[in-house]
C-alpha cells in the first residue's frame, strides 16, 4: 500500500538543533560541577528533557530543568539552529503531492513556536503533536499513534521520519514505516530504519512506492 501519510520529528530530522541543547545542557552542568563529555550527552538527544536527565542520572533535575531551558535561549545556542538543506522544498512537493504531513516530537509547546514556527516550517503541516499532547513521550508510541487518529490515517499508509533509536522504537510500537533522516550526516548503528533517506527530496519516492 503506497505511503500518502508522513509524521515528522524535528530535532535532527528538520532542524539542526543538536549543539544547541548539547552544548546549552553541558555548560549548565559545568556550572554545576558536573563535566560530562558531549557524546555522553548526545545520546539522550531526541526525548524529552526531563527524561534525558533522569537517564544521565542526574539528580537536582528541577533546577537543572530550569536553567538548561534558558540557557538554550542565549544567541550563541540559538546561531547553531539550522534547517537542513532541502527539507522545505521537498515538504512543499509532498504536500502538492497530496500527502498529509504531521509532526510529533519531544519539544515542548513554547520550543515548537520558537523553532518550528520560528524557523518557518509551521505552514507544511496540518497536524502538530507537542510534549503537553501525550502522557509517554518517545520511545513509546503515544505521539505517533494521536498524530495518526488526527490525519484519519492507517499505520499501512504511514512513515514515521526520524533520526535516533528513540524514534525508530516509537514506530515499531505504532507498527507504522521507519524512516531515517540519512541527510542529517549521521549513521548510527543502534537501530535499523524500514527505509533511508540520503536527502529530503528521497521521501518523494514513498508516493510512487
Amino acid at each position: 500500500m503506497t505511503i500518502k501519510n508522513f509524521i515528522f520529528d524535528i530535532d535532527g530530522t528538520l532542524l539542526d538543533t543538536e549543539a544547541m541543547y548539547i552544548k546549552a545542557l553541558q555548560e549548565v552542568l559545568h556550572e554545576r560541577g558536573m563535566n560530562r563529555p558531549y557524546a555522553e550527552l548526545a545520546k539522550t538527544f531526541g526525548i524529552p528533557s526531563r527524561d534525558a536527565l533522569i537517564r544521565l542520572g542526574i539528580k537536582d533535575i528541577d533546577g537543572v530543568l530550569a536553567e538548561w531551558t534558558p540557557k538554550t535561549e542565549e544567541q550563541p545556542y540559538q546561531d547553531t539552529v539550522a534547517v537542513y538543506a532541502g527539507v522545505k522544498d521537498a515538504l512543499g512537493k509532498l504536500r502538492d503531492a497530496g500527502a498529509n504531513l504531521a509532526v510529533m516530537t519531544s519539544k515542548r509547546q513554547f520550543e515548537f513556536d520558537r523553532d518550528v514556527v520560528g524557523h518557518g516550517l509551521a505552514p507544511y503541516f496540518s497536524q502538530a503533536i507537542v510534549a503537553e499532547d501525550i502522557a509517554h513521550g518517545k520511545p513509546a508510541p503515544d505521539g505517533i499513534l494521536l498524530a495518526m487518529k488526527r490525519l484519519r490515517a492507517t499505520p499501512a499508509t504511514t512513515v514515521y521520519v526520524g533520526d535516533t533509536v528513540y524514534d525508530a522504537d516509537a514506530s515499531k510500537a505504532a507498527h507504522v514505516t521507519f524512516g531515517f533522516a540519512g541527510w542529517n550526516g549521521k549513521r548510527p548503528t543502534d537501530f535499523t530504519a524500514d527505509v533511508s533517506f540520503m536527502t529530503p527530496q528521497a521521501m518523494l519516492n514513498l508516493l510512487k512506492a
